[in-house]
């Protein structure tokens, strides 16, 4: 499936801005959030769906379906950042 650059960079710099953690993140929440993910069973469905896409050969509701993985996908990705950062800052303040 291909992506607009700019509607995708438009796109993420929303969601970052939506995301946000007051307050910061302590070590463990941060280790809990990197936890979060999709199953194996989405991986297999996102793996057919993208081989369909690949294919032109979506339904309507599969686009719903994949377009929907994309969206949570770039959720799952912004909450990992924070939590990578929130550890790199953590272990780079002094003690």
């Amino acid at each position: 499936m291909k992506r607009n650059s700019q509607t995708s960079n438009t796109g993420i710099a929303s969601w970052e801005r939506v995301v946000q953690f007051k307050g910061g993140l302590s070590p463990s929440a941060a280790r809990s959030l990197l936890k979060f993910g999709f199953s194996g069973r989405d991986y297999e469905l996102m793996q057919r769906l993208s081989a369909k896409a690949r294919a032109g050969a979506l339904s309507p509701q599969e686009q719903v379906d994949i377009d929907t993985f994309e969206r949570l996908g770039c959720v799952l990705d912004i909450l990992h950042s924070y939590a990578r950062r929130a550890l790199k800052k953590h272990r780079t303040q002094p003690k």
